[in-house]
């Protein structure tokens, strides 16, 4: 495992593996490295991989106070670790930070986001906040399982699937990295779509969905895709908002292939 020292001192951890132009691979919320091992040994035959914990997250640090600009950093020194400049991909709110990251100008060639979780719909904005609000307090008072029952029911998991959730083993890691869901909230703002921002970036994007996943995430890619001039959109077929490897592997490949 590398370590990279972002601007504040932060250790970030990451694996390095393959050989080629070099390739960031960000994690979304409750994740760390292990969501995009098989990814990065797909796409290790092609290119240089860096696949990193997020801060507070596996092995890497979390010094206070957290912002948004921070994680921008941590991406800023793992793409020096990888020569000066790299492609980026994230999914859902590790998408929208990749987003981020390109858009304030970072030595990005090219970047890739699989459902950023946007919404464009007041309605949907509206009803997502009722559920998220509670999390920063539920964190800051030591709740952190029941924060993490509330960002669930926000993301579309029935009230059943959570309580059978809360009987695996997967349960305890789940809310020992939920205090990290404060810092996708953040990356996430008002979770509208930044079109100012994302107006500013001038490498080529692309903006991935699953034909099987909630059709807000499809609106979503939309209006990203529209703030970025000449951004281009891939529907996978099949694929719900845990993409598999086989089908998302070869459509990065060409797409960071190209000259």
């Amino acid at each position: 495992m590398g370590k990279a020292i972002s601007k504040d001192g932060t250790v970030i951890g990451y694996d390095r593996t393959g050989h080629g132009d070099p390739v960031v691979l960000v994690g979304g919320a409750l994740c760390d490295r292990q969501v995009h091992s098989g990814l990065a040994e797909f796409l290790a035959p092609h290119f240089t991989v860096f696949n990193y914990d997020r801060r507070g997250r596996g092995e890497s640090g979390d010094t206070a106070p957290y912002a948004v600009a921070r994680e921008i950093e941590d991406i800023a020194a793992l793409i020096a670790e990888a020569g000066g400049s790299a492609a980026l991909y994230g999914i859902s709110s590790g998408g929208a930070l990749a987003l981020e990251a390109t858009a304030a100008g970072l030595p990005v060639t090219r970047v890739a986001a699989y459902e950023p979780p946007y919404l464009t719909s007041e309605a949907d904005a509206a009803a997502t906040a009722r559920q998220t609000d509670p999390v920063p307090g539920l964190i800051r008072d030591g709740r952190a399982d029941e924060a993490l029952e509330h960002f669930l029911g926000a993301t579309g998991m029935p009230a059943a699937a959570v309580a059978e959730m809360r009987t695996t083993p997967a349960w305890s890691s789940l809310v020992a990295v939920a205090p990290t869901l404060v810092q996708d909230f953040a990356v996430m703002g008002d979770s509208t779509v930044p079109v100012e921002r994302f107006a500013g970036i001038r490498v080529p994007a692309l903006l991935l969905d699953g034909s099987a996943g909630m059709a807000f995430m499809h609106d979503a890619v939309l209006a990203v895709a529209s703030a970025i001039g000449g951004a281009r959109t891939i529907t996978l077929p099949d694929q719900t908002h845990e993409v598999s490897v086989d089908a998302l592997g070869p459509v990065l490949i060409e797409f960071f292939a190209e000259p």
